[in-house]
């Protein structure tokens, strides 16, 4: 009796008319139903808002039309300038930092066996679970004029509170998981084997990390910088405490169209935060084009 039911669980499910089996062969209307929930969610919360952007970004309420002279005015602004050029640098130096961090820590993770590896590990998650808010905070009492080296720093005449070295800090700490979170798991599931047949054959460390570990991370370090970038662009939080709000020195773009819309310039605001959206949309397209090169690297 046993062996009759072993076999009969043990037995393959048969086959629907379409060739799957039935326990994994949902009905239609359930996969119909299940495509437009995700189609009408998709639509509510990510394609109406970015119409609704670049419509009141191209929108003249007085002239009742789309016009395109407002709307590279407002780009053309000083201030938006100076908030675009501040954004840029900031990723600039912010990215590059992140990507020398997240290789150097994926790399000492995956391949060595150390105490406070996990202690390590966890920190590295502490920007996902600290508010950025708060990350600016810890910067404003450790650097600021009131805090452990303000008056030190004071004394020299350096400003990192208020000015932008403080706002690099506070992008580089909220950004600096993502291109490690990426590279860990990939190098820890890739093994060392590839590594320690260069070295066997001669390689030195550098020759194995440029020929050998760089090629085979290359798709997620780039999937990496992608998403630190964008963060970094878009960051407002952790920006918001330490930059002071100088118009046209301390603010990025997501300050300035913060500024923008307190002042009821909705269309200042809607211009600049449909640049950012741009930046946003390409990141997207680059993450896609990312992922369908490494889909086919993998099956050539």
């Amino acid at each position: 009796m046993a062996a009759v039911i072993v076999s009969s669980l043990s037995a393959p499910m048969p086959p629907t008319a379409g060739g799957a089996p039935r326990a994994t062969h949902d009905p239609v209307w359930v996969r119909w139903t299940l495509t437009a929930v995700a189609l009408v969610f998709l639509g509510f919360f990510l394609v109406l808002p970015l119409a609704a952007v670049f419509t009141e970004a191209l929108w003249d309420s007085q002239k009742k039309a789309f016009r395109f002279g407002p709307y590279l005015a407002a780009l053309r602004d000083p201030d938006a300038l100076a908030a675009i050029k501040l954004t840029l640098i900031t990723a600039c130096i912010a990215v590059p930092a992140n990507v020398i961090f997240g290789v150097a820590a994926a790399w000492l993770i995956a391949r060595f066996q150390f105490r406070g590896k996990s202690l390590l590990s966890t920190l590295i998650d502490l920007p996902f679970a600290v508010s950025p808010v708060i990350s600016g905070l810890i910067y404003v009492l450790v650097f600021g004029l009131p805090g452990w080296f303000g008056g030190w720093l004071d004394a020299h005449d350096i400003k990192i509170i208020f000015a932008v070295p403080g706002i690099v800090l506070a992008t580089t700490f909220v950004t600096f998981p993502f291109v490690a979170r990426e590279l860990i798991p990939l190098m820890q599931a890739q093994g060392a084997d590839e590594e320690y047949a260069a070295i066997t054959l001669g390689a030195n460390g550098w020759q194995t990390f440029w020929r050998v570990t760089l090629p085979n991370i290359r798709w997620g370090l780039l999937y990496g910088v992608i998403l630190c970038n964008a963060r970094a662009m878009g960051e407002f939080g952790a920006v918001s405490v330490v930059s002071g709000h100088i118009r046209g020195e301390t603010n990025t773009m997501p300050l300035h169209v913060e500024i923008l819309f307190n002042e009821f310039n909705s269309g200042g605001a809607f211009a600049v935060a449909s640049l950012l959206a741009l930046l946003a949309i390409l990141t997207l397209i680059l993450k896609s084009i990312i992922e369908w090169r490494h889909t086919r690297s993998q099956r050539s």
